[in-house]
């Protein structure tokens, strides 16, 4: 077997969140227009990767990917053993913020997923102007619940096979079985607590129900893009989401789970590159 190297770059950046400083791992291969992309709670940037090897993206969008504070390869900030990690929206925002500021990205389009779906619509709230347009992966503008939030409480959340376990029956069934376990092996990677830390920011500090009618999609362009199996994001507040927001499209995958750039990309891409083609074209 022949080696082959990819085409993704990973390198550190040093920048300050909230006056705070942090040392931020990111990942980036490809040119043109900034697609700054962000992961699911409890997980890291590698779920990307699939992305940053695909020419039909990489010819026209610069894919970064970094990981958040206390995820990946990114250190929690020093001090950071006596302290309970909580992630905040005001702290989500500014940290995008804080990272698109750091490399001059000009106007990025900004896709999450998760957690990183539900933020985007606050970005697009705040920040519209400042972006091309922003994609919402099983995104919505508020919390569902399709747990008991006692859990959060539970000592499982210290454990990675538990979190793995929790989200394993988010990945459809139709998922390569290679590429459903990588999903669920980046979930048995995260630090302590830093699951249940992200979980505040989804579960109790991510409403923009109220707000979200306000978003101008002639400058800043929502589009929201959901799984058929995400129970945790289901379809219908993806399309309710979108019904709220004048002029933001709602596209349900067939097919698909919670994760699908990491779950089954080649069907995500199908999905993905018509969107990313409507964006650019708009240059």
């Amino acid at each position: 077997m022949s080696a082959r190297i990819e085409p993704i770059a990973g390198r550190y950046v040093h920048l300050e969140i909230e006056g705070r400083p942090y040392r931020i791992y990111f990942e980036e291969a490809g040119s043109g227009i900034p697609l700054l992309c962000l992961h699911t709670a409890g997980a890291h940037s590698s779920q990307y990767r699939h992305l940053m090897c695909d020419g039909a993206v990489t010819d026209r969008f610069r894919v970064i990917a970094f990981d958040l504070p206390w995820h990946g390869k990114s250190n929690p900030p020093e001090g950071w053993q006596d302290e309970e990690y909580k992630l905040t929206s005001s702290f989500y925002v500014a940290a995008v913020e804080a990272f698109t500021e750091a490399l001059d990205l000009d106007r990025p389009v900004v896709m999450g997923c998760s957690m990183g779906g539900r933020v985007v619509v606050r970005l697009a709230l705040e920040k519209g102007a400042a972006l091309r347009a922003v994609i919402g992966l099983e995104g919505s503008d508020h919390p569902s619940p399709w747990y008991d939030n006692s859990w959060l409480e539970s000592p499982e959340f210290l454990r990675g096979d538990f979190c793995a376990a929790l989200v394993s029956g988010l990945v459809a069934p139709q998922s390569p079985d290679e590429f459903r376990w990588e999903t669920l092996w980046h979930y048995y990677q995260g630090g302590p607590e830093v699951f249940k830390g992200d979980m505040h920011f989804y579960r109790t500090d991510s409403d923009y129900a109220r707000q979200s009618a306000t978003i101008d999609t002639r400058v800043c362009p929502v589009f929201l893009m959901t799984g058929e199996y995400d129970y945790s994001c289901t379809p219908e507040d993806t399309i309710e989401t979108a019904k709220r927001i004048p002029g933001a499209e709602a596209i349900i995958m067939k097919e698909m789970g919670h994760f699908p750039m990491s779950e089954n990309p080649d069907a995500f891409r199908e999905q993905l590159l018509p969107v990313l083609a409507r964006i650019a074209g708009k240059e």
